[in-house]
């Protein structure tokens, strides 16, 4: 036996893993990486003002964040079977904590730029290494339990974020958003040491640079061009130059990967239908989550000129109840399977995303909550089971590549869908304001604003709608049960 490798072949039944310590250590990590990073969104304003920096720029916290991620999620399926897990999970957050670190201290917008990016690679190899690992210690009849329990925790992260951000806004300065964090990631890193095990087999496939090379203008391409093209507008000569190199770097990455006998990122996972229908409900479900999420507090300071601190108060119902929900929907994965989940999931999204198209500038508070407490019930029958049901159909040594192709395309959804919102934003506000009677009324802009909000939800609409057909085609996967 090869010694590199005995480490990750002395556990062969996935019984003797030590699951709970594993599984906390990741929820831990996740939780406060992805508490600073909603936190940090309540904070956009402040920055604009402490560093007096245009919005344009401030943007690069997010766009350069997801960028990095765009990069490097597609690359983790090979740095998954050359590096051991506890060698991964260790660098992962090593690299959080020097980020958050510096973001903490940060005297100016280059320094927390640089933050944020070194914040980015320890999530991109925490992301898909969490999945991975989940993919490997627990059977495949427990696993909607488990994911039910990581979205518990990645759905209130994002949830409490805006809220306890707006209270340390308050309060503080929006160096403690780090502070606050630094602390939690250092007992994560000591608590993943003493518990973490190899569950890993390395196989150290060959490394093809001109593969890395082509997929980073592929996916960093469109990252970079999409998110962009929200400020900059779809005509920008960067915007149009990005989002073409990287769809014919992402073409010319398709056909090495099919012509490889050993590729950095096997394509066979697209041949398992579940894994695609899956695959293509979760994207639908993160563009429309995300472009909601940029929405819900544009509209909320803006249409009806909340503060930080009451809209975060707003919206932290709808997390709240996701998160809680999240466990129950995945035992009940487990015992229906996805399709009486997901096909009312997806229902209860559409409704939602109508209820919000009919929004105005006198929208109660109460219909508000209710809307967005909805969606987020939708959200919690969809994506888990739709995830959890699509892994479940690879096989086991498809695992590392499925996590990659699932992680590396939420994020390019994320973008596209965050783009397109903010982009028929812009042109519904602006089309409203052409036409409208009574340019000097205060209000006006405001109408308009609201306008171009219900214009964008009606995007979500459409996409929400081409979601729920292609859930009509979801079905169970079998998986072996104890016994059988």
């Amino acid at each position: 036996m090869n010694s590199k490798t005995q480490p990750e072949q002395q556990i062969d039944s996935t019984e003797q893993y030590r699951v709970v310590p594993i599984i906390t250590s990741f929820l831990i990590a996740g939780f406060i990486g992805l508490f600073s990073e909603t936190a940090l969104n309540m904070a956009l304003g402040t920055l604009i003002r402490d560093f007096g920096v245009h919005e344009t720029t401030v943007q690069w916290l997010t766009t350069g964040y997801l960028l990095t991620l765009g990069i490097l999620v597609p690359v983790s399926g090979l740095i998954l079977q050359w590096f051991t897990t506890r060698q991964l999970f260790g660098t992962s957050l090593v690299f959080s904590i020097i980020g958050t670190l510096i973001a903490a201290i940060a005297p100016s917008f280059a320094f927390l730029m640089a933050a944020r990016v070194i914040q980015a690679i320890g999530t991109a190899l925490m992301l898909p290494l969490m999945f991975n690992t989940i993919l490997l210690i627990v059977p495949p009849y427990k696993r909607g339990r488990i994911m039910g329990l990581m979205g518990l925790v990645i759905s209130f992260a994002p949830a409490v974020g805006p809220t306890l951000s707006g209270l340390i806004l308050n309060n503080l300065t929006w160096h403690w958003i780090f502070w606050i964090s630094l602390p939690v990631l250092v007992a994560a890193f000591v608590f993943g040491m003493v518990y973490m095990q190899n569950v890993s087999t390395l196989t150290k496939p060959k490394i093809d640079v001109l593969s890395i090379v082509l997929s980073t203008i592929g996916f960093g391409g469109i990252v970079f061009g999409f998110s962009n093209a929200g400020e900059s507008g779809w005509g920008d000569p960067l915007v149009i130059g990005s989002i073409a190199a990287g769809f014919i770097g992402l073409l010319l990455f398709t056909i090495r990967q099919t012509r490889m006998k050993q590729p950095m990122l096997n394509l066979r996972a697209f041949k398992y239908p579940m894994f695609v229908i899956g695959l293509v409900l979760v994207l639908v479900c993160m563009m429309v989550l995300l472009s909601s999420m940029i929405l819900l507090p544009l509209y909320l300071q803006t249409s009806l000129a909340l503060g930080t601190f009451a809209a975060g108060l707003l919206l932290l119902p709808g997390g709240v109840v996701n998160g809680l929900l999240s466990p129950i929907m995945g035992n009940l994965f487990d015992k229906f399977g996805p399709r009486w989940l997901v096909i009312p999931g997806l229902f209860i999204v559409l409704g939602s995303l109508i209820g919000f198209s009919t929004i105005d500038v006198d929208t109660p508070a109460g219909f508000l909550i209710a809307m967005h407490i909805l969606m987020m019930i939708g959200f919690s029958m969809v994506m888990m089971p739709a995830q959890t049901n699509g892994l479940n159909q690879l096989p086991r040594e498809l695992y590392p590549d499925g996590t990659a192709i699932m992680n590396t395309l939420q994020q390019v959804s994320g973008a596209i869908g965050t783009a397109v919102a903010i982009s028929i934003l812009s042109a519904g506000t602006a089309r409203y304001m052409d036409t409208a009677a009574d340019l000097a009324n205060p209000q006006t802009p405001l109408l308009a604003f609201t306008s171009g909000v219900q214009d964008a939800f009606i995007f979500g609409i459409v996409v929400a709608v081409i979601g729920l057909i292609i859930g009509l085609f979801v079905k169970r996967v079998e998986v072996a049960h104890p016994g059988s």
